[in-house]
């Protein structure tokens, strides 16, 4: 085997998990910038589905996006569980809506595979990886396939 690949493989990968339905999902805590309690959302008129609308975060207007709706799954009344993961995606400040977060995990980089073609009915374009813990399977999400380039033109519009 190649230094450089065994090397690779015991490179730690820290992700922020969060739920979504019965699903865990992590994603690369370095696309991160925050992660924020609901708060009102401004509703944009002809937004596409899954666009919740607009917040105002210290004097920035971010596009929320429902990742359930995204998912195609059914909407969920937001609790007192309900985050809103802060993101930066092509220079766009993007808020996405999970049902809750669960934790920051640094798992090995051997113990993820490649996803299968489908996965929990998520295209498995912009899933990056299946990660393979003890007692559970977290679906590693590549946040800058999760949107179109036309997607990310009308956020950047909004």
């Amino acid at each position: 085997m190649d230094p450089t690949q065994k090397r690779q493989d015991d490179e730690l990968l820290q992700l922020v998990t969060f739920s979504i339905g019965e699903e865990e999902f992590g994603v690369n805590i370095l696309k991160v910038q925050e992660i924020i309690r609901t708060m009102e959302i401004t509703k944009v008129p002809r937004a596409p589905e899954f666009v919740e609308g607009v917040i105002n975060l210290r004097g920035k207007v971010i596009p929320i996006i429902d990742l359930r709706r995204r998912f195609g799954l059914m909407p969920k009344k937001h609790d007192k569980n309900t985050r809103i993961i802060v993101i930066e995606i092509n220079n766009i400040i993007v808020g996405f809506v999970v049902d809750a977060v669960s934790e920051v995990l640094r798992i090995p980089a051997s113990t993820v595979e490649p996803p299968p073609p489908v996965v929990a009915g998520v295209d498995s374009d912009y899933i990056s990886g299946i990660g393979k813990l003890q007692d559970r399977l977290l679906i590693m999400l590549d946040l800058d396939k999760l949107l179109s380039n036309g997607d990310m033109e009308l956020l950047g519009t909004m």
